[in-house]
């Protein structure tokens, strides 16, 4: 069939020209790439790409038999180097190129579409022709109360999650899920363990499965491998219906060096650095985006836009952003560029981010901006006017680093590192903090979770369920890696299911069971998360325990009925007639304890309500006297007692 080509049609207003220019156009998905349309009564897909310094650009596919030139595109004549065109008569579905004749040497390349909403699955790399319009949503329910599920003083427990190696289809030649089926699978497993969110790591796509989907190609389309965009859209339907918010990992620090992507995308650094020294990431062997080019911070903020906008994405999680914030990130010396006053802050970068979070929480400010920040740079959860970068969230990577090192030591060892667990309240609310045991703490060669655990077996589960309830209990929104509820042993391998046989033995599923207590507790009991990020919300009780290996601290609400006391005690002897120091005289029961019976654990703790006495304890006038589980940690509430009836005064 013979495809006619017209120049008479464009969907980029001068504003829009205007706007891209000056980096600050948020919605380029819509004008950009291919769309369908109608032109003189005929229906065809318009084409649209940036290239400046191209000399020849055609659209090359599946409807002319990949012909570099029979349906060649036209340069704007307003210096914003777009190329475009519209072809009548291609249909949905189809792929295509573009083919690129740069002005310089004759390089040429067949690129994919940057702002392509769909490709072919990997390796192959065409982009495809298709409508993100036809898919009808239902969770209006959710969109409608999202702001309530994604606050600050919400309980936020997110399961992170790859989708390729959550579960497989074993009998059918190990092949991943779909979309569909995790959107059955994946949903019942959630809501089964209690968990608000879900995390996806990215689901833009990226040719070299290996990279878990850190190095990408197509910022604006959804990976193939699972399905189609419209399946994608149906798991996060569901998701929603079903109560539980989606984020997904989105990678604006580098991308990757596949030459049918951004790559000296026109013959040149385009939406990269000429200079390897700026543009060329070191550790990862990958390309860093030139934010000092207001283009692409176009293309970026509009792609982080694209998936709260189009697939009703919750929050973004931004990857590596402290190799944004520094120009030597993973340099040595001599193999960076200062900054304009010789330091090592990137602030073409920094100013990136501020308009970012800026334009997103302008457009949606009931969706989460994450930072995966590990520097102490400082405010990059504070508000942009108040000079920070303006992310709702930054994970708390110290937090992780000091636990799972406490942790890992003997308990005989660990009263020589007890600032470990106590250091994170120094600096605890300077941010509004995640606290994540992701994927990268079980990957290459740092071992599974139950695996830096000392001890035998049932010491090695009992540490572990410390921690996962010491981390519930401590400030900050919650964020645990798939696997991790189930002490799977190995270490996480991208190619293969998790182990799910694990749940079939009593302390694995035992583990399964605490993580979705806690997770139902987390969410019912406000002192738990109302003040995550205030300092309201914390107080010790006693901190300086080192020598038996102790920590004790309230965590607190609005309401003081809500008070809950944590105790840990993370040495392996029982603690018999430990004394706590409280303000209000009563009963108090113990609510949770990691070393229960439910969870596989020793039985140790206090099964019936303590009273209080009056006896001064840790600057308190009442004391508790508690019996601490070895290896444990229980949290205590005062039990609730019915008022007195007042009778009424005689006449």
């Amino acid at each position: 069939m013979y495809h006619t080509m017209s120049y008479e049609v464009s969907r980029l207003s001068e504003m829009d020209i205007y706007l891209f220019k000056q980096g600050t156009h948020s919605k380029l998905y819509n004008k950009l790439g291919s769309h369908a349309m109608e032109h003189k009564g005929k229906g065809g897909i318009y084409f649209a790409v940036w290239a400046p310094n191209a000399k020849y650009v055609s659209v090359r596919g599946d409807f002319n038999d990949y012909s570099t030139d029979a349906h060649p595109l036209r340069l704007r004549q307003d210096d914003s180097g777009i190329w475009e065109g519209f072809i009548e008569g291609v249909e949905q579905g189809l792929t295509y190129k573009y083919h690129i004749v740069s002005k310089f040497h004759n390089i040429v390349h067949d690129k994919s579409d940057p702002f392509g909403f769909y490709a072919e699955v990997p390796p192959k790399s065409a982009s495809r022709v298709w409508s993100l319009e036809n898919y009808e949503w239902y969770d209006n329910n959710w969109m409608k109360s999202r702001y309530k599920n994604n606050a600050h003083n919400a309980p936020i427990s997110v399961y992170e999650v790859h989708l390729g190696s959550w579960r497989r289809h074993v009998e059918e030649g190990d092949r991943y899920l779909t979309y569909r089926e995790l959107a059955v699978e994946l949903v019942a497993y959630l809501k089964e363990m209690n968990y608000t969110h879900v995390e996806f790591m990215p689901l833009t796509e990226y040719p070299f499965f290996g990279s878990w989907g850190y190095q990408v190609v197509g910022y604006f389309a959804a990976t193939a491998r699972f399905g189609t965009p419209q399946d994608l859209m149906y798991l996060i339907d569901t998701l929603h219906q079903n109560g539980v918010g989606v984020i997904m990992d989105w990678v604006p620090s580098h991308f990757a060096v596949d030459m049918h992507g951004l790559i000296n995308f026109d013959g040149t650094a385009l939406y990269e650095h000429d200079d390897p020294r700026q543009g060329y990431h070191p550790e990862w062997g990958s390309i860093i985006f030139n934010y000092g080019r207001n283009e692409v911070q176009s293309f970026l903020i509009s792609s982080a836009m694209f998936w709260v906008d189009k697939y009703h994405i919750d929050g973004i999680r931004v990857d590596a952003v402290a190799s944004m914030l520094y120009l030597n990130y993973a340099r040595k010396e001599g193999e960076w560029i200062p900054n304009k006053y010789g330091g090592n802050e990137n602030l073409e970068a920094i100013e990136f981010l501020k308009k970012l979070n800026t334009s997103v929480y302008g457009a949606f400010p009931d969706i989460l901006m994450i930072a995966e920040e590990s520097t102490a740079y400082p405010m990059v959860t504070r508000p942009v006017d108040s000079g920070g970068l303006g992310f709702g969230f930054k994970w708390n990577m110290g937090w992780m680093h000091d636990s799972l090192k406490y942790m890992s030591y003997d308990p005989l060892y660990r009263q020589h590192h007890h600032h470990q667990l106590t250091f994170s309240m120094w600096y605890g609310f300077d941010e509004n903090f995640m606290l994540p045991l992701s994927h990268d703490e079980v990957v290459h060669m740092k071992g599974s979770l139950i695996n830096k655990m000392p001890g035998d077996t049932n010491q090695k589960f009992a540490n572990l369920r410390s921690l996962y309830a010491y981390m519930m209990s401590h400030p900050g929104k919650k964020l645990l890696f798939m696997g991790g509820e189930i002490a799977q042993y190995a270490e996480w391998n991208f190619e293969r299911s998790l182990d799910w046989h694990l749940s079939d033995f009593p302390l694995h599923s035992g583990l399964q069971k605490m993580i979705a207590a806690l997770n139902q507790l987390y969410r019912d009991e406000r002192a738990l998360h109302l003040y995550d990020e205030k300092r309201e919300g914390f107080e010790w009780i006693d901190d300086r325990d080192y020598s038996h290996n102790c920590l004790a601290y309230v965590r607190k609400s609005d309401n003081p009925a809500d008070t809950i006391y944590v105790v840990c005690n993370f040495a392996d002897a029982t603690r018999e007639n430990y004394k706590m120091g409280i303000l209000e005289s009563g009963e108090y029961v113990e609510i949770f304890n990691s070393q229960s019976t439910q969870y596989e654990g020793w039985n140790i703790g206090n099964s019936t309500p303590i009273k209080s006495i009056h006896e001064e304890m840790h600057g308190r006038p009442f004391s508790l006297t508690l019996t601490l589980p070895p290896l444990g940690v229980i949290f205590l509430k005062q039990r609730e007692t019915k008022p007195l009836v007042q009778l009424e005064k005689p006449v």
